[in-house]
């Protein structure tokens, strides 16, 4: 009868961990280093006919070479708004247009901009990890309270307790790995 109730926690518990996990990768991936990818560009949010839009949902965005983006709008009027949108995010890049598509050439970082870089990478981290221990511990009043009502014994709240330290220890050494391979990215020249 008590098993699986605590199943149920812990598949709660894991899948909200492993959600918190991704959402760090994916800002990990926003964070720019030395080379250009899409994901600098794709959640930048372009006024489109009044309402804020991803760019990725407007445009095909390419990287043909190694420091250049090219944005290629499915629809040419919006041009301006989207120079508009990269001037205002925190990219630090100036767009260049030729009427079809528009250029983004990356500048090599500098050592200060790396080192900023590197430290916003260890901010998300550190977010990444806050988001797992809240998840810890929500699982963990709910296995408290399953226990107090005298759903699960005392052993079981035990060995659930454990699976639980066991399964966050796994997701915060899975985000130190993410982040420590992005600042390595991040501070290679």
């Amino acid at each position: 009868m008590s098993r699986p109730e605590i199943d149920a926690v812990l598949k709660e518990a894991r899948e909200r961990m492993a959600k918190a996990v991704e959402v760090l990768r994916h800002d990990l991936s926003t964070i720019r280093t030395g080379r250009a990818s899409p994901a600098l560009v794709e959640h930048i949010k372009v006024d489109y006919y009044g309402t804020p839009t991803p760019l990725k949902q407007l445009a095909t965005i390419t990287t043909p070479e190694a420091r250049l983006i090219v944005i290629q709008p499915w629809d040419r009027q919006l041009i301006k708004g989207i120079e508009k949108a990269i001037r205002q995010s925190d990219l630090g890049v100036t767009p260049s247009n030729d009427g079809t598509v528009i250029r983004l050439a990356l500048p090599p970082l500098s050592e200060q901009r790396r080192k900023e870089l590197a430290k916003l990478v260890r901010q998300r981290g550190e977010q990444g990890r806050v988001a797992v221990r809240n998840v810890r511990r929500d699982a963990h009043d709910e296995l408290r309270r399953l226990e107090r009502e005298h759903q699960v014994s005392e052993d079981e709240f035990r060995r659930a307790e454990q699976e639980l330290q066991k399964l966050t220890d796994n997701f915060i050494k899975e985000i130190d790995q993410l982040c420590e391979a992005k600042e390595e990215e991040v501070l290679t020249v």
